[in-house]
């Protein structure tokens, strides 16, 4: 066994090892530890934990894949994902927090005083959550795959029943201090390597600052060097390359952003803190959290970028002979996500835009942050240290999503709705059982992804947009909205966002893994559908509003709770005397 194999395997072990024993230590006992972790999770802790729940395989590996390879672009990514967390705590944690409830379908069946609404919010929740497992199912694959040097498949079941374990034993108490020890480690295995590749190419050991920074020994600008190395292979300009057109790149931002904000496992995370006050905290924390990965992304993506091309671009016009390619790129070869080609019979990579003559047919974006370490001869305690943290990333978001659909269906469905007189040790089993089967649906989908697999996370997102997050809006800052306009609201969102991926499924799954020429005409606006459930929460505002307007007010105890919602607890005290 190699150096490389045996140091991934003691500390991918340790690592699982670590957070197996904190499933044990920290095993839940009753419905409120498994759904709430008891109510008693320290701010900062708390905010840890829902960094790294938030923090999946799509921010650990794809993000700076998807930066890598289309530029300025791939900005919407960053500025869609953090602005959205910004508007969760300010404008929904802190109140969603101060009415109470385990999970969002119990808020919005409560708010909207129907029991359809409550399904409603299950379905579109259960169809958000299973469309983003699929993309962290595809990531602890791909990880493991490469790392351990086993299949795909054998990959994704060690994977599954890892998360099975912990997540099924633990509920929210075990998953929330997994997540605080898989935030350390995921926050680690990314700027380790970011640090030594900063210091590599430009001397500056901060990666944010090294971005922005001449190479090491010269004069010229990092990013000015990498617009002129893809330049000169054909490929569009690094620092300018727009992702389609700006509309687009507005309609894509603001999907992101939106669909943050109604993300059902990341809204679950605030009802575990004690009080309101440390609702809004946590999110602070969480945000300050995930800006170390979020701004070292950028540098990583344009780095890794830069590594790659130069590793393989023309050296005096002479293309690297194949045979003489480096012992990456053979590691990489052997998992089906890197491959080449040799139209012209010569030996040699050309790499090009034209894929006519492109002879590199096969660069998955995922593997850019996980071979950037090999592909910069870094030591391999560092190359392990990533496998960990893409593993850890995977896992803990995994297990959230998870926790959320197995609580939709046994506190909101079987207890709120069908069987409201179980007790509570019936409905902590009917949980776990409705884990196991959200596992074993997951797993399904990660070894059979639907065609559009490839866009799913951006695709879950849009379903976020377009469903939940109006509802949750309009039920804190509108009195107006009743059941009747929420539900149809929430149908008229989701449903027209489905549409359009299904009607454009062949398009969308090109979109999200190549470059896009020509724009496809059918398009609405010119907007791709992974950007499309920007309009449809345009769809369920409107709708929701059209039919409450014409239909009877909601009951007055329901406008009170509104307002009751939205006063500060000490302003309510003063009026009480």
């Amino acid at each position: 066994m190699d150096n490389l194999r045996l140091m991934t395997y003691l500390i991918v072990g340790a690592t699982f090892a670590l957070y197996i024993g904190i499933a044990i230590w920290a095993r839940a006992g009753s419905t409120k530890e498994f759904y709430v972790a008891g109510g008693g999770v320290h701010p900062v802790a708390n905010g840890m934990a829902t960094a790294a729940d938030w923090m999946s395989a799509a921010s650990f590996i794809s993000m700076a894949g998807l930066i890598a390879f289309m530029g300025y672009g791939g900005s919407v990514f960053l500025m869609g994902w953090t602005g959205g967390f910004v508007i969760l705590a300010m404008l929904l944690a802190p109140y969603l927090r101060k009415y109470g409830k385990f999970t969002v379908p119990e808020f919005i069946g409560d708010r909207y005083y129907s029991k359809a609404a409550r399904i409603v919010a299950v379905v579109c929740l259960i169809i958000i959550s299973v469309t983003y497992v699929i993309g962290q199912m595809k990531g602890v694959g791909v990880a493991f795959s490469r790392f351990l040097e086993v299949s795909y498949e054998a990959g994704l079941l060690v994977g599954m029943c890892i998360v099975f374990f912990y997540a099924v034993l633990g509920g929210m108490k075990g998953i929330t201090y997994t997540q605080i020890a898989q935030f350390c480690v995921l926050i680690l295995a990314y700027t380790i390597p970011a640090i030594f590749i900063s210091l590599n190419l430009t001397g500056n050991p901060i990666p944010q600052l090294g971005f922005g920074s001449t190479m090491a020994g010269s004069d010229t600008f990092l990013l000015d060097k990498l617009d002129q190395v893809v330049s000169e292979l054909g490929f569009n300009e690094y620092t300018t390359d727009v992702r389609l057109n700006s509309l687009n790149m507005f309609a894509f931002t603001m999907s992101l952003m939106i669909g943050t904000a109604g993300l059902p496992h990341v809204i679950i995370r605030f009802f575990t803190v004690p009080k309101v006050k440390d609702a809004r905290s946590s999110a602070g924390w969480a945000l300050a959290f995930i800006a170390i990965l979020y701004t070292t992304a950028p540098a990583v993506a344009g780095m890794a970028r830069l590594n790659f091309m130069t590793t393989i671009e023309p050296v005096q016009g002479e293309y690297l002979v194949y045979e003489e390619r480096p012992q990456w790129f053979k590691n990489w070869e052997k998992t089906g996500l890197l491959a080449f080609e040799d139209k012209n019979n010569d030996g040699r990579i050309q790499y090009t835009s034209d894929a006519a003559t492109n002879e590199m047919v096969k660069v998955d974006q995922d593997i850019m942050v996980l071979a950037n370490p090999e592909i910069a001869k870094l030591p391999n305690w560092v190359i392990a240290l990533v496998a960990a943290g893409g593993l850890a990333a995977a896992l803990s978001t995994a297990a959230g999503l998870l926790l959320a659909i197995s609580s939709s269906i046994s506190h909101d469905l079987l207890k709120g709705v069908f069987m409201p007189d179980i007790d509570e040790k019936t409905e902590l089993m009917a949980s776990r059982i409705a884990m196991a089967g959200a596992i074993a649906l997951a797993g399904y989908l990660g070894y059979n992804p639907p065609d559009f697999a490839a866009g799913t996370v951006a695709l879950a997102f849009g379903l976020a947009a377009s469903s939940i997050f109006p509802a949750l809006m309009m039920g804190i800052f509108s009195k107006r909205i009743n059941r009747e306009g929420a539900i149809a609201g929430m149908v008229a969102g989701i449903s027209i966002t489905l549409l359009y991926v299904f009607q454009h499924q062949g398009i969308m799954f090109v979109a999200s893994t190549a470059f896009l020429g020509d724009m496809p005409r059918n398009w609405f606006l010119g907007i791709e559908p992974n950007a499309f459930g920007f309009v449809g929460a345009i769809c369920n505002f409107a709708v929701a509003n059209i039919v409450s307007r014409l239909t009877a007010e909601p009951p007055e105890e329901i406008q009170h709770l509104v307002e009751h919602i939205r006063v500060p607890s000490g302003v309510e005290d003063a009026h009480a005397h």
